[in-house]
C-alpha cells in the first residue's frame, strides 16, 4: 500500500512539473503586447521629428509588439489635459508627452503610469520642482531639448558685433521660454548689452510684438518656444523693411526666421526618449530612478540659414570657416 501511495505521489509529482515546464515555455514564447499615447502639444517641425524619432525607436526595440495613439493638442493646454486623461482611461502602458504643456497635463492625469517627456528645456521648471537634481522619481522622466544658453547668447554676439540693444521674443506662457529669457538676458546685460523683453501672449498679437521688438533693437533672441516656432512666417513678415538678424534656440525656428542657432536634433532626441520608453515597458529600468537626459555636447549643431543671411548680407563663407553648417530648409 505504501509503495502505491509513493508510485502516485511521484506520478503527480512529475505531472506537476510537466504542466509547469509546459506552461512556463508557453509564456516566455507569447509576445506582450504595449500601447503607447502620445500627446504632442502643437505640429511644428520640431516636435514633429521628435515624435517620429520616439516611434521609430520603440519599433526598432519592439516590433509589432508595440502601437500607437496620437494625439495633437493644437497649441491647446486645456485639451492636452483631456489627451492624457483619456489615455489613462484607456490604460496605456506608457504616455510619451511632447512638450512642456503635454507633460504638465500628464503628470497630472496619472501618478502610476510611466510618462516621459521630450522636447522639455527645464524639468524643475516645468514641474515646479525646486533645486531640481536632475531626477523626478516617481513616474516621470524624459528627454530635455535644452542647448547651452550662454553659447546661443554668445553667438548674438559674435555674428552681430555692432548690436548695442537686444530683443528676446518669447510666448509669455511658456514656463521653459521665461526660465531661457532670464539666463540669456543676464548673460548678454554681463557683456554691456541693453536687453529688452518682448513677450506675446498667443498667435494673435506674435506680429504686433515681433515689429515692436525689430523697430527697437539691432537684433533678435528667440528661445526654443512652441508658439514662436510655429509662427515663423509671421515673425519673419512682421519685420517688413525693417528685417533684423534672429539668433533662435532650434533649428525649426531658424528654418523660418533666424541666422542662427546652436540646434539640437529633435528626431535623436525622441530617438533617445523612445529607447528609454522600450527600456521601461520591458523592466530593465526602473523610470523612478531615470534621469532626465541631454544631448551631449558633440551632438550639438552650429547651423545658419543661407538664404536670409544673404540677404541680410552676412558672409556665409565666414560662418562655413567658423563651423556653421547650412540648414536644410524642407518645408
Amino acid at each position: 500500500m505504501k509503495n502505491t501511495v509513493k508510485r502516485i505521489i511521484a506520478v503527480l509529482a512529475a505531472i506537476i512539473i510537466l504542466t509547469s515546464s509546459v506552461l512556463a515555455f508557453a509564456s516566455c514564447s507569447e509576445k506582450t503586447k504595449y500601447t503607447v499615447g502620445i500627446c504632442q502639444y502643437m505640429q511644428h517641425s520640431a516636435l514633429d521629428s521628435a515624435t517620429q524619432g520616439f516611434k521609430d525607436a520603440l519599433k526598432a526595440q519592439l516590433g509589432d509588439d508595440v502601437s500607437f495613439e496620437e494625439s495633437n493638442a493644437s497649441g491647446d493646454g486645456t485639451l492636452c489635459s483631456t489627451i492624457t486623461d483619456n489615455f489613462v482611461s484607456k490604460g496605456v502602458d506608457l504616455i510619451l508627452a511632447n512638450a512642456t504643456p503635454a507633460l504638465q497635463s500628464a503628470v497630472k492625469s496619472t501618478k502610476t503610469i510611466p510618462v516621459l517627456g521630450t522636447s522639455v528645456t527645464e524639468y524643475g521648471v516645468a514641474l515646479g520642482i525646486e533645486n531640481f537634481s536632475g531626477t523626478v522619481g516617481g513616474n516621470i522622466s524624459g528627454t530635455s531639448d535644452l542647448a547651452p544658453l550662454d553659447q546661443q547668447a554668445q553667438m548674438v554676439l559674435d555674428l552681430v558685433p555692432n548690436a548695442k540693444k537686444v530683443g528676446i521674443l518669447y510666448c509669455a506662457t511658456e514656463a521653459n521660454s521665461i526660465y531661457q529669457v532670464k539666463v540669456v538676458k543676464e548673460y548678454l546685460e554681463s557683456k554691456n548689452i541693453t536687453v529688452t523683453s518682448y513677450p506675446f501672449a498667443d498667435s494673435s498679437d506674435v506680429a504686433l510684438i515681433t515689429k515692436q521688438a525689430a523697430d527697437n533693437n539691432d537684433a533678435l533672441y528667440i528661445p526654443t518656444d512652441n508658439v514662436a516656432a510655429s509662427c515663423t512666417n509671421a515673425i519673419f513678415n512682421a519685420m517688413e523693411n525693417n528685417k533684423k538678424p534672429i539668433i533662435t534656440g532650434d533649428e525649426g525656428t531658424l528654418k523660418g526666421c533666424g541666422i542662427a542657432s546652436l540646434s539640437i536634433s529633435y528626431y535623436d532626441l525622441g530617438y533617445k526618449t523612445g529607447l528609454m520608453a522600450a527600456d521601461i515597458l520591458t523592466g530593465k529600468a526602473d523610470i523612478s530612478k531615470m534621469a532626465v537626459e541631454y544631448t551631449p555636447a558633440d551632438k550639438l549643431t552650429k547651423l545658419y540659414n543661407k538664404a536670409i543671411c544673404e540677404a541680410l548680407g552676412i558672409d556665409t563663407a565666414a560662418l562655413e570657416e567658423a563651423g556653421y553648417t547650412a540648414v536644410n530648409i524642407d518645408n
